[in-house]
């Protein structure tokens, strides 16, 4: 039976679309200038457009312009210090994802979220959040090479390869001994769960414990020199950026960070990644992002350019 496809659709415009426009300042310009983007200067904030007019989107079979919901944008406005704060939401496709990630990390711009808007979207699209501080002019030198890469086409290398791992024939000792924890077989899945018990984290009083969600898993199938890995990463905020790095790192891409849990103190992240090659290098990967768990004084950027 064919899905019926009803839209309905409300326009809601912002307080800000009636705001006036101002003139914009001169280190505004520059941004603009360094970006080659447009943008606006209204309520003493730069908001810089990057839609994706490059991409003919559907959803469900439906064509959707760019200003249906796929403009990406950045925005600066000024801070104590006399730095900018940087926020945005790019639009990206798939293939685009992870090696945008890893520019914007290597260049010091932190990634806040990553998430879909739609379902049954052609091409599939993803929204990364992103977030830093400094002067406009070094947020605009650090964010350029990143931007230049949207709508480009994709590096070699960054679609997922064609076909399954062959069956288990996994050294499951080996894995345990590079990730510090013993893991479960079930099947042709060998699975490592470890929890976060030095988060102490209740819901009404009742504990939130490894049982409970708050853990870090990695699963493996295939064999040691043709494996999969697939998982999921629970970080305190100060953690993200330092997983993140660790996995793009080691090759493992990102697939999704968000929560999984609201009202919890402190505020629980969720870091979904996959990769394939060799299984021990897979490991030593995720072994590197879980080195970045737990730490007293964990990194987290706050740059002045």
């Amino acid at each position: 039976m064919k899905r019926a496809f009803a839209v309905g659709f409300a326009l809601f415009v912002s307080s800000s679309a009636y705001a006036q426009t101002s003139p914009v300042p001169t280190e505004y310009q520059q941004v603009l200038t360094t970006l080659n983007r447009q943008g606006d200067f209204v309520a003493n904030v730069l908001r810089v457009n990057i839609p994706r007019s490059d991409l003919a989107v559907t959803v469900a079979g439906v064509k959707t312009p760019t200003p249906f919901g796929f403009g990406g944008w950045v925005a600066m406005t000024r801070g104590t210090g006399g730095r900018d704060v940087l926020m945005g939401d790019l639009v990206l496709t798939q293939e685009e994802v992870n090696p945008v990630m890893t520019t914007l990390l290597d260049n010091g711009i932190e990634v806040t979220a990553l998430h879909n808007h739609f379902f049954w979207d052609e091409p599939r699209l993803f929204y990364m959040h992103v977030h830093s501080m400094g002067t406009p002019a070094a947020l605009a030198t650090k964010l350029k090479p990143a931007l230049s890469m949207i709508g480009k086409p994709a590096p070699a290398g960054t679609a997922a390869p064609a076909g399954a791992p062959p069956a288990i024939g996994l050294n499951t000792a080996a894995l345990a001994k590079t990730i510090g924890h013993e893991g479960d077989q079930t099947g042709a899945v060998y699975k490592i769960i470890i929890g976060r018990d030095d988060l102490k984290l209740t819901d009404m009083g009742a504990p939130i414990n490894s049982r409970m969600g708050l853990n870090t898993w990695a699963a493996f199938v295939g064999t040691d020199a043709n494996a999969a890995i697939a998982g999921d990463v629970a970080m305190v905020a100060s953690e993200v950026t330092p997983v993140l790095k660790a996995l793009r790192q080691n090759g493992l891409q990102v697939v999704a960070i968000h929560h999984h849990m609201t009202g919890t103190q402190p505020a629980i992240f969720f870091l979904h990644y996959w990769g394939t090659g060799q299984a021990d290098k897979l490991a030593a990967g995720f072994r590197a992002a879980l080195d970045q768990l737990g730490k007293a004084d964990t990194f987290r950027l706050h740059n002045d350019g």
